[in-house]
This record gives C-alpha cells, structure tokens and sequence, in this order.
C-alpha cells in the first residue's frame, strides 16, 4: 500500500474527501444493494450521491454517523490498485454499479485512459484518483458530521435518474467542526429567504416560474436606494448610462460567439416574423450597437458605456436559490472602448472603482483571482496572452493580493473576480473585469487614429456589483437584514402614543420627508410596547415616540436599533443626527 501525503496544504481536502469513502463505506453497510455515483469535496466539506432502494429520511443521518464511527474505530486502511480500464469496468460491471462503468468509459473517451486508479476502504472500492489518508483513523470521531440530505440528478442533466445526495463535512479537530456548526446555524438565521418574507422585500411564487423575483414595496426602495447610487457614482466616474431591449436577432449571438460557446445557458429562440429572437444572456453587443452608432475618433477615447441591463440565462430547477441564484437578473454592467496606450490606466481606474464602492456597501474583506484562458476560447494564444499580460500589470500596480485561476476566463478573453467576504467570512463573486480584443474583430468595431487610418479599440467588459439580485441576497445575509441607515428601506417609525397623539405624528411625518427621510407613522391600534417590537422586528433604524410630554415640549423620544433608548430630542437635532449617519453611509 502506498503512503498518502497529507502534509501540503490540501490535507484538509485530503480529510473530507476520504471522509466521503467511509460514508460510502457505511451506506453499503446500511444498504447492500446500493448503487454509488461520485463523492467530491467541495467548499467547507463533501458529499457523495446514491442511487437508494428507498427514500432516505433525516433519522438516516445519525445511524450512518455511527457506522462511519465504527469504521473509523477499525482504523481501516485506504488502499491503491491501478488497474486496466478493462479490467476496471469488468470489476464494476460485476459487482452491478453502471454509475462507475460509465465514468470509466468518459474517462476512456476524454482522457484516452489506459489505467485507473482504484481506492479499497473495507469492503467499499471506489474509482478514484486521491489522494487519501492512509486510514480511517486519521479522522477524528468527534469531528465530523453528516447535515443534509438532497436530490440530485446523475451527471447534473434531467435526462438522467434523480440520486440522493448526503452533504457532510469533517475538520482536523472538534473545535473546529463546531465552530463551523455554529456558523451554519448563524447562516441560517441571516438566510436572505427567510428575512426577506419577514421584511417583505420580495417574493418567488411558483406560478410566476422559478427563479424571477418579485420586488415588492419595500424590497422595491431598497434596489431603488442601490440603483440611484450606482447611477450617480458612474457618472461622477464619466461613464455614459444606456438602455438595451430585453431581446435580439439570433443573428447577434452567432456574430459574438455565445451561440457557440454559451449555448447551454441560453433560452429557445422566439420566433417573429421570419426571424428567430433570443432573451439576451449578455450586454455587450448592445453597446458594442451604441460605440458603432457613428464615426469614432482617437480622440473621443476612452468611451465608457454603463447599463443596469436586465439579462436572461438558463439555469437548471434543481440550482434555483433565493435571490443569488436566478434565471433573470439585472447586471450593473459596463464596456469601455479604450486606445492600446490607455488600457493599463482604465483597468487601475475600473480595480479602485470596485474596490471603493464594496467598500461603501460594507464589504472590506475580499479575494481577487486572476482567470486565465478556459479550454474553449475564440482568438490567438497570443493576443490571449497580451491581454492576460495587461490584467495582471493593473493588479500589480494597485498592490492588490491576488492568486491565479488557471482555465477560469470566459471565452472571448481573461478575466479578474473580485470575491467579496460576508459577515460570515463566505466568498461571494461579485466585480468582474474583463480585456476583450476578440469582440471588437468580430464585430469590426474601428476608430480613426492621428494619421486617419482604422485601427481596433480595445474592449474592456467590467461589473462592480454582478447581478443586483444576487448583490442584495448577500447585502441581507451580510447585515442580516440590520441595514445601515442610507439603505433601510424605511428609515424612520412614528409611533403614537394614544389616538390623540396622531396629528403630531402626521405632522413630524411630513418633516421628515420634506427631508428626504423615509418614514411611517404607525397608527394601527396596538400598544405601543407591541409596536416597538414590530419596529425591533422589521429592523427599522429609528423609533420615534411622541406622546403627551413630547407633544408639549415640541420633541420626539428617540429609541435607536443599536442603542435603545436615547431620549428625549429636539425634531431639529434628530434630524441633523439622521442625516449625518446617512451622509456618512455606516
């Protein structure tokens, strides 16, 4: 048997992912007749798919626990065989797993595999590349757990049965799993699902068909808040905002490539007259429309183009969550047409853009990647690379940490994602900055240069935010729901004391708007300690109470989300206050 190496950085992976085995290991204990899929790794643990002789049950998961102890308690050696594909596939066809001949016969078919590598944990042998740990006994008893149970389908089509999915995870220690336990159920009190039905912000219904959010009222101000921002920043940064339609000729995607290269994320086409439409997965060739619309000179770049553009991608029922994953979603989107000497300022420009406004939504704590040229790509290798080049000269020049990504740019060119951290510490992609040299020879976008001859821009495709849904998703789940005061959609309560109290209330009610703060005059007939809560609850900022004293003396009791109770204060003086933390944006 050979030696596992567990010392580099990816011991942690190295612990789930044989984790994952014994799992399997205790399933066929459990279910003899069980049929295995695969069993990865992925962020914060693992999980392995089965094909069941019944529907697991919640109760399932502590039973599996203990087999998986017991294993353990055996210390049960990994051990590797590399053995002929033929003999491989003859050994799984044998012991009734289709699951694994297929994944042998795509490896054969992909790969031209000649041998495979085969992982034995007890009686459980699985296809596997490793690395593992020598055994079982490496993984701590305590620190490990198994939390979730879902369907999933083989290989991600729908074509294919419906598996059932066992999420776990594992640590080195069991401070360290219940840390994470902890974090998970802090998630799921800050799960924007959850406080966005609370709040009222918006809403999923089945009938309006999976993944296209509804904004109601309040959720409405909230995009509205964000939206107007964005709109003020671009253009303080001159940046020319438009408006593309929701569709275009099929005509238009073939030009650009997606319809070769992004066909699976793309909608049926919709036929009018004689000609077939599609529901746009990208903006770029709109403004691409825009820049070509007259004769452009040297001299008028760089062009910058900004849209809050409203696209359409196709994504499968079963990935479908909340806000951060949609099927329609507006990106805060931009493309600047620039001059070859241009391109390293405006790509710093575009990196401390970014960075300045995630800092303003509260987001300090980021990774940055640079992806590099996918497998499937338009264009030559070297214009690929002059490009990468240009990216990594910007990153290097804002002193900005950041890793490679190998293989992760989009077709037409290299990329850099900004990943922003959330209260929780969970990475979240966001900003997105990518060089295109491809673009602009597809759709032979020229200017004229000092001697009037044509030459090609560079195209620069840049999002700050990415999808607004997906950007207020984590904006709730990152403040769980406790908005700063310039962002919550209703920033002030009045609460009356009495029915009495009313017409005061009304009255402060339209001070405050004619200051531009967002209020609501809670008169319902409740008590005013069951209106305080409601406030407590919807996370309103300020509560203002005003009742006989207060009326007499011309003031409001002003109650904060953060520090209670503050007093009595002067109408004037509250809004000063108001209006100081709004300015301020914390």
């Amino acid at each position: 048997m050979k030696k596992q190496n567990t010392t580099s950085d990816n011991k942690l992976d190295i612990v789930r992912h044989s984790a994952s085995h014994i799992l399997a290991a205790a399933v066929l204990d459990m279910f003899p007749e069980a049929r295995f899929g695969i069993g990865p790794t992925i962020e914060d643990g693992f999980y392995y798919d089965f094909d069941l002789p019944r529907t697991l049950i919640p109760e399932d998961l502590p039973i599996l626990e203990e087999k998986m102890r017991a294993i353990i308690k055996k210390n049960t050696a990994f051990e590797r065989t590399e053995i002929d594909v033929k003999k491989a596939e003859a050994l799984f066809k044998k012991a009734k797993q289709p699951y694994k001949v297929e994944l042998i016969k795509d490896l054969v078919k992909d790969e031209k595999a000649k041998k495979v590598s085969l992982y034995k944990t007890g009686d459980f042998v699985d296809l596997c590349r490793g690395p593992h740990i020598d055994s079982a006994g490496e993984i701590k008893p305590d620190a490990f757990k198994l939390f979730k149970i879902a369907g999933a389908y083989w290989q991600g089509s729908e074509k294919n049965k419906m598996l059932q999915r066992i999420y776990g995870t594992a640590f080195e220690t069991k401070k360290d799993l219940e840390a994470y336990l902890k974090k998970l159920e802090e998630a799921e009190k800050r799960d924007h699902r959850k406080i966005g039905k609370e709040m009222d912000l918006f809403s999923l219904p089945e009938l309006a068909g999976g993944g296209l959010p509804i904004w109601h009222p309040k959720g409405s101000v909230l995009r509205r808040i964000i939206e107007d921002f964005w709109k003020q920043e671009h253009q303080k940064n001159d940046y020319q905002l438009i408006y593309s339609p929701h569709i275009g000729n099929v005509n238009i995607w073939k030009k650009s490539g997606h319809l070769e290269f992004y066909k699976e994320n793309l909608y049926s086409p919709i036929k009018i007259d004689t000609e077939e439409y599609l529901l746009k997965p990208m903006n770029c060739p709109f403004h691409i429309f825009v820049y070509q619309s007259q004769p452009r000179s040297y001299k008028e770049l760089p062009i910058r183009y900004a849209e809050l553009g409203t696209v359409y991608r196709y994504e499968r029922s079963g990935v479908l969550h909340g806000l951060t994953r949609v099927r329609g979603f507006t990106q805060d989107d931009a493309h600047i047409f620039c001059l070859p000497d241009q391109l390293s300022d405006e790509l710093v420009r575009i990196i401390d853009f970014a960075v300045k406004m995630l800092k303003l939504f509260g987001f300090s704590n980021y990774d940055i990647y640079l992806s590099t040229r996918p497998e499937k790509y338009i264009g030559e290798e070297k214009i690929w690379n002059k490009a990468t080049n240009a990216l990594k000269y910007a990153l290097d020049k804002t002193g900005l940490k950041y890793r490679i990504d190998p293989g992760e740019g989009v077709f037409y060119g290299p990329k850099i994602d900004i990943k922003i951290k959330d209260a929780l510490e969970r990475a979240w992609q966001c900003t997105t900055i990518q060089v295109d040299f491809n673009l602009p020879e597809r759709f032979d976008v020229l200017y004229f240069d000092k001697k009037g001859k044509k030459q090609q821009p560079i195209m620069i495709h840049r999002a700050l935010l990415g999808s607004l849904e997906r950007f207020i998703g984590v904006l709730i789940e990152h403040y769980a729901g406790v908005f700063p005061a310039w962002l919550a959609p209703e920033q002030v309560w009045v609460l009356p004391i009495g029915s009495r109290h009313e017409e005061y209330a009304f009255k402060i009610a339209e001070t405050l708007k004619k200051d531009g703060i967002r209020v609501v005059v809670k008169n319902e007939n409740e008590t005013i300690g069951k209106k305080i809560r409601d406030g407590e609850i919807q996370k309103i900022p300020y509560l203002l109470v005003v009742g006989d004293k207060e009326m007499s003396s011309d003031s409001v009791a002003v109650r904060e989300r953060r520090k209670g109770d503050l007093g009595p204060m002067k109408l004037e003086e509250f809004i000063k206050k108001i209006n100081n933390e709004i300015e301020s944006k914390k």
